[in-house]
């Protein structure tokens, strides 16, 4: 029995990167052996067992074997024959296919380190066309990595591509799919996930909403990068570098797709692009089962977020309006959410990236004028029910004039 460290731990190492999780590979052993030295199995499809003392899986060596459609349909054989190097070719990136001992040798049958120190992501063997979820994998590590100059080799892309064609990625299952897209736009250049999986024609497949963006122009008075797709990218980079959370992500990379819809002869304004957008998101979120709060919050963004851009000018009326529609009162956070998303909008466009955005103060100022209301006196007065909620309306409103007076 021989155990081996391999995939992201070997490949964070050498890149000088924390190491966190750890995989190991068992070599030379079978299932009935690794329970007999107490470790648990849990694996389904095949032999994986949980370590007694540290809890860190262990894998047997296996092969597989294209059995089916999609990212499951495959077999999978683990026996004591199984070699290091046969269970290192079926893994996806030569970066992912080192492995190293008990005493640090390291073992790389496959150009690992060499793409590495050339920073490519690159295909091990041509099976890996054989599963479409790899695609999503790939531009998820291009993703990650892009802020160290990697890049996806040609021949990579071009087995990409050719699966993107195949109609293999409609196979993926919406949860499969959703956990590397959002695994992807938490990664530090989420921007280079779209326009990887738009290189190898994924995008047109999974978010096809998105695809429709670029080559649409917008007014170069507003945006000066003109063109909608790469002002989502541009939107997206921003988020990664103020380090927002997924649900801000999430619905910055929606927020324009009414644009999508937009007739060419009307180009380049988009006149009601908000309220063509929302059932597209709607669909979308459907289709990619988002979690609740991603969903949520890009529904509302889609909607509403030229009313963030335009806050200062609002009235009174429409900025209360804007206040319950998000349920600012009860929902604070994703009132704070929503700016957020609002702010990387106007940041990402060319030249505007530092621009000041008084919009976010503005709006939590008016958040905390009409939340200054107590409701008290109007409970004194005796009203309840929707008498108590229009009149809680009325001088909420009444609050928010007195404080646009104050500010504007």
């Amino acid at each position: 029995m021989r155990i081996y460290k391999v995939g992201g731990a070997v490949r964070d190492r050498l890149l000088g990167r924390p190491v966190s999780d750890i995989d190991w590979v068992v070599v030379g052993a079978s299932a009935e052996q690794m329970q007999a030295l107490g470790f648990r199995p849990v694996g389904e499809d095949f032999p994986v067992f949980l370590h007694p003392d540290s809890g860190e899986e262990y894998a047997l060596a296996r092969t597989e074997r294209k059995s089916g459609r999609g990212y499951g349909g495959f077999t999978f054989h683990a026996s004591p024959e199984v070699t290091l190097e046969e269970d290192l070719i079926r893994r996806d990136l030569t970066i992912n296919a080192m492995a190293e001992d008990q005493q640090g040798h390291l073992t790389d049958p496959y150009g690992g380190q060499r793409d590495l120190e050339a920073r490519l992501l690159r295909h091990v063997a041509p099976a890996f066309a054989e599963d479409p979820l790899r695609v999503l994998r790939v531009a998820r590590f291009a993703a990650r990595y892009a802020p160290l100059g990697f890049s996806v080799a040609p021949e990579t892309l071009a087995l990409m591509r050719q699966l993107s064609e195949s109609g293999e990625l409609q196979a993926l299952t919406p949860e499969r799919s959703w956990k590397e897209i959002s695994r992807a736009l938490l990664e530090p250049r989420p921007d280079v996930f779209i326009q990887v999986l738009r290189e190898c024609g994924a995008l047109h497949t999974l978010l096809p909403e998105v695809q429709a963006l670029f080559g649409v122009p917008q007014p170069p008075a507003h945006h000066p990068e003109i063109d909608t797709g790469r002002h989502v990218l541009s939107v997206l980079r921003q988020c990664a570098e103020h380090q927002q959370p997924l649900q801000v992500r999430w619905a910055c990379l929606l927020h324009d797709v009414g644009k999508g819809l937009t007739a060419p002869a009307d180009w380049p304004r988009h006149i009601g692009h908000e309220q063509r957008g929302v059932p597209l998101i709607r669909a979308i979120n459907q289709r990619c089962k988002a979690p609740k709060d991603c969903q949520e919050l890009a529904l509302l963004v889609g909607q509403y977020h030229t009313h963030g851009h335009r806050a200062l000018e609002l009235k009174p009326s429409t900025l209360l309006e804007l206040l319950h529609n998000i349920d600012a009162y009860r929902r604070p956070q994703r009132f704070e959410d929503f700016i957020a998303a609002c702010e990387m909008d106007a940041h990402g466009r060319d030249g505007l990236e530092h621009c000041a955005y008084p919009q976010a103060d503005y709006l939590r100022g008016a958040l905390q004028a009409a939340r200054g209301v107590s409701v008290q006196p109007l409970l004194a007065q005796g009203l309840q029910g929707p008498q108590l909620g229009e009149a809680l309306a009325q001088a909420r409103l009444v609050a928010l004039k007195s404080y646009k007076m104050r500010e504007v």
